[in-house]
């Protein structure tokens, strides 16, 4: 009997295998392999024509004691994240709150709002590059008509980093999705007991509907600030990483080592650095979520 049981937990898990199979060999092939193969590259000099040399740390060296491009990128990006992703998601929020009602024709709005998350990102900067032209964009035109001063929106460096961040704000309408979900899972009869209890809306808010959505706060902020450190293609279809590396982000710094340079050691040293950077923040947002994320469940 006990052989028996024993071959059936064997093919069952077998079969488990089997089944999640394409997902396994996706994470090694598309996944762990190429992180592996990046750490690899990052201590070699490879200049892609040729077969990639040995030099340990020097690239590190370089980056941390000789490379000012590599402090101006990670400063501009870090302005980026830190402006993005608490309005992208403050907004995102509103949003939700807005449009989380049971009332006639509100699918139409949401749809609205979401639609612009369809748009390609190189096909959003292209647009809004027409629209910026400081001579022949809608923007100053109509600026103009309303008397104010004609803007030079992606060649000045006091208003690059700005717009790129107003730009990004139009794809808001899937974390605004994920709090619309999130607020659909919050039961009802929390909201009648404060009520009950004499909470008003705002009470209410801050009392039942904030803290039960803090779960979906906590996803929502890691995945956003994972998505605007990788920042790139609007500052390279729209400035370039100008003016004066105004908006020289640091993806596009590591394009330009790895596929204009064509130094992919000095690049995968760099992208090690990302890597690096963005998981011990994730870690430090999951850590600190401990003291405000609320999982209990009614």
């Amino acid at each position: 009997m006990m052989g028996r049981s024993g071959w059936l937990a064997r093919r069952e898990a077998l079969y488990g295998y089997a089944f999640i199979s394409p997902w396994l060999i996706g994470l090694v092939v598309f996944t762990a392999g190429p992180l592996l193969a990046v750490f690899y590259l990052s201590l070699t000099e490879y200049p892609i024509l040729s077969e990639p040399t040995w030099i340990g740390t020097r690239n590190y060296e370089r980056i941390f004691t000789a490379d000012r491009a590599f402090l101006v990128s990670l400063i501009n990006t870090a302005f980026y994240v830190a402006i993005r992703v608490p309005l992208h998601l403050g907004l995102a929020f509103v949003l939700a709150l807005m449009l989380h009602r049971a009332v006639r024709g509100i699918g139409v709005f949401r749809t609205a709002i979401y639609l612009p998350s369809m748009i390609p990102i190189v096909a959003l900067s292209v647009i809004w590059r027409v629209l910026l032209d400081p001579r022949n964009g809608y923007v100053n035109y109509f600026g103009g008509l309303l008397g104010l001063p004609q803007i030079n929106w992606l060649t000045s460096t006091d208003w690059a980093k700005p717009v790129i961040i107003f730009i990004s704000l139009w794809q808001i309408g899937i974390p605004m999705i994920i709090f619309l979900a999130g607020l659909g899972a919050i039961p009802e009869t929390l909201y009648e007991a404060a009520e009950i209890d004499g909470a008003g809306a705002w009470r209410r808010l801050l009392y039942v509907t904030l803290p039960m959505m803090t779960p979906v706060i906590l996803y929502n902020v890691i995945i956003d600030i994972i998505n605007s450190f990788q920042v790139f293609a609007y500052a390279f279809i729209m400035t370039r990483g100008g003016p004066n590396d105004a908006t020289l982000f640091y993806v596009l710094y590591i394009y330009r080592q790895g596929f204009e340079q064509f130094q992919m050691g000095y690049a995968s040293a760099l992208s090690t650095i990302l890597f690096l950077i963005v998981l011990v923040l994730t870690l430090i947002v999951l850590r600190s979520s401990r003291s405000w994320v609320q999982y209990e469940r009614i």
